[in-house]
């Protein structure tokens, strides 16, 4: 599903922050866009000091007491339809660079739920600049998905690249711009490829799921937190009974 932010104001404070973050980090003052200064960051960073960079900014804006609920706001009203109204979120916002041409930020075709994650989470995907083509990520869709869980055996059985060019004809380049957001089912494979485009992908990613849903690898409390409980559930999860006299 993309669809337009439903908080435009949180979404604007949150590519503000990462703009003032990074303009500090490269010691920068100069004025121009959040827009153009992140699509062009790559003129002042390289494929070498990425790594470093890209962490410094995902702890500096993790660091933001307000991001968590800033970033939930963007997809509340279609969170709740699609997952439920008691959910748990991520601890921690994923944050993606993807510098033009630069092969050592990809990540192959690959399904969460084949690593171990729960089939019950989604992914909010949010696009800090217009994401497409090469620029963004792709995805295989459900029909295509059923047809390859039932041959997976055969078209898995080389490496990530031999499964890709086995459905590369199927996937679908997701066009996401600034200012919409993709929540999307992380038992679908997906990936990235080479950013063949002029700029620079900056992208954030976060899983929810409903509380009570079964959890895989990533439990609550070390990887979820619940963020909407309701009034029932809060006082189920703490009651204890009497002690026996």
């Amino acid at each position: 599903m993309i669809r337009p932010v439903e908080d435009k104001a949180s979404l604007d404070w949150i590519r503000l922050k990462l703009t003032a973050l990074s303009k500090a980090s490269l010691t920068q003052t100069n004025n121009q866009t959040e827009e153009k200064w992140l699509n062009h960051i790559h003129e002042k960073i390289s494929v070498d000091t990425l790594n470093s960079f890209r962490l410094d900014m995902i702890n500096g804006i993790n660091s933001e007491s307000q991001l968590r609920k800033n970033y939930f706001s963007l997809a509340r009203g279609l969170l709740d339809a699609l997952v439920g109204n008691e959910l748990a979120m991520q601890l921690r916002v994923n944050l993606s660079i993807q510098l033009p041409n630069d092969d050592s930020s990809l990540l192959g075709v690959h399904a969460d739920t084949w690593a171990g994650d729960s089939p019950y989470e989604v992914v909010v995907w949010l696009p800090l600049v217009d994401c497409y083509k090469t620029k963004s990520m792709y995805l295989l869709p459900p029909e295509a998905n059923r047809r390859l869980t039932q041959e997976f055996k055969e078209k898995a059985r080389g490496s990530s690249e031999e499964l890709f060019r086995a459905i590369e004809s199927e996937i679908v380049w997701l066009e996401v711009p600034y200012g919409h957001v993709l929540v999307f089912d992380q038992g679908l494979p997906h990936g990235n490829r080479v950013n063949k485009e002029s700029e620079t992908r900056w992208s954030m990613n976060c899983r929810f799921k409903g509380v009570f849903t079964p959890y895989g690898d990533k439990k609550v409390g070390e990887f979820f937190e619940p963020i909407t409980l309701r009034a029932a559930s809060r006082i189920g999860m703490s009651y204890r009974l009497p002690e026996a006299q």
